[in-house]
């Protein structure tokens, strides 16, 4: 009988240490697992990154363009505005001129 409870310990001994050997083996695999699987999400994040960014800077090209577009128009409009605006006021002037004029034209006739 004590023979039988030393193999048996004996053989305890043994399968805990292929257990133990085993569990290593299975962390040592679930960690390369995991180092694999982050360098293709880093990879993936630098893809998609360099490309959010050459779109932004396409879109910020393009508002530019836009705004230099705009920019323009409203000098052009600003131009037309100012030679609209100097065209009324010599045409109210010569009006005001003439008016002044025939009330002087009066006044002279009126001082004879």
């Amino acid at each position: 009988m004590k023979q039988f409870s030393v193999v048996t310990a004996s053989l305890l001994l043994a399968l805990a240490a292929i257990a133990y050997a085993q569990v290593g083996t299975d962390v040592k695999k679930a960690g390369e697992d995991t180092g694999k699987a982050t360098d293709k999400a880093a990879k993936g994040t630098v893809h998609v990154t360099k490309k959010a960014a050459k779109k932004t800077g396409e879109a910020t090209e393009e508002g530019a363009k836009k705004t230099e577009a705009g920019a323009k128009k409203t000098g052009e409009a600003t131009d037309t505005a100012a030679k609209k605006t100097g065209h009324g006021i010599k045409k109210g002037t010569k009006a005001v001129g003439h008016g002044v004029k025939k009330g002087a034209e009066k006044t002279e006739e009126v001082a004879k």
